[in-house]
């Protein structure tokens, strides 16, 4: 006679339910993902990758798809120094200008991934790609300057241009990767006796510019006065040289009047002549002629002053 424990068949149904329930668990965990803000997965069925972006809750068949998650907020790496201590690591910085100086460069690149595909699979680690690229790109530029615009005036440019080359590198590795920015933290002479004679040499720079401006004000402040000089010498002598003009036009015509007055009664005009020369040579002089039948006393012998000043 069998005899069969009721107990032992309560437990039994307990466990195998209680198998379904942790296997219904397990699917139904591994049948949903979430995808956060910023955020893409990447979900890959049989070998086959595909890319999610939208947020929110997604499903997915269990043991099947694998869903890999990809940050897509911007992100980024220093080169040149180390972003925890602030230490310059020269390997990095250090590098050589279009005249043969030394300068330590540090910059900071930012890039966000734009395609979680690629990003996952067209390369093994795409920030190294990027920071390799980055250090190429650099020291190519930095090369083409002299040391002069790396430290001061040439910043805006060279980012410009390392930006355009590491973003046509990309496109060309196409690893799923955009860079974003890239700017120069620090630029300066690798000692101090070099940043000393740097200095030096910057602030002699700014000394003659000052001196240039200087000139360039004196000038133009005296150029105006000197130009106003001249025209005013100018109008003084055509002014002088029509008053000559119309002078000697005057005396020719007056001359010319005497000559007529002359040639009609040469006596009366050079007896009117001699008197007119006379009040202007002596002013106080007085004469008096008395007439031809006359008895007035004559106080100043006319005819001897007159033949006198015939013969002379």
């Amino acid at each position: 006679m069998n005899y069969r424990n009721p107990n032992l068949d309560n437990y039994k149904g307990l466990i195998k339910w209680a198998v379904i329930i942790i296997i219904a668990a397990i699917l139904i965990f591994n049948s949903f993902y979430t995808i956060n803000e910023q955020e893409a997965a990447v979900v890959t069925t049989f070998g086959i990758a595909s890319a999610s972006t939208e947020s929110g809750l997604h499903f997915k068949i269990p043991f099947v798809q694998r869903v890999t998650k990809v940050d897509t907020t911007i992100k980024g790496f220093p080169i040149g120094y180390d972003a925890h201590t602030n230490n310059s690591i020269e390997d990095e910085s250090l590098m050589i200008t279009s005249d043969f100086n030394f300068v330590n460069v540090d910059f900071y690149v930012e890039y966000r991934v734009t395609d979680p595909v690629k990003a996952l699979y067209a390369s093994e680690n795409y920030e190294a790609v990027l920071k390799t690229i980055a250090q190429s790109s650099i020291r190519a530029e930095i090369g083409s300057y002299p040391v002069d615009s790396v430290i001061t005036t040439g910043k805006s440019e060279i980012q410009a241009n390392i930006k355009e080359k590491i973003s046509r590198h990309l496109e060309q590795h196409d690893i799923g990767i955009t860079l974003i920015n890239i700017t120069i933290q620090d630029a300066e002479p690798p000692t101090a006796e070099v940043l000393e004679a740097f200095m030096n040499v910057e602030s002699a720079k700014q000394g003659a510019e000052t001196a240039v401006n200087n000139a360039n004000k004196y000038r133009n402040e005296q150029i105006p006065a000197a130009e106003a000089e001249v025209d005013k010498v100018l109008k003084e002598a055509e002014s002088t040289k029509e008053a000559r003009i119309n002078e000697a036009q005057g005396q020719a015509s007056r001359f010319n009047e005497i000559y007529n007055e002359y040639k009609k009664y040469p006596l009366i005009t050079k007896q009117r002549m001699f008197y007119e020369a006379m009040e202007e040579l002596l002013p106080d002089l007085k004469v008096i002629i008395d007439g031809s039948e006359g008895g007035t006393e004559k106080i100043l012998p006319i005819e001897p002053i007159i033949s006198t000043g015939t013969a002379e």
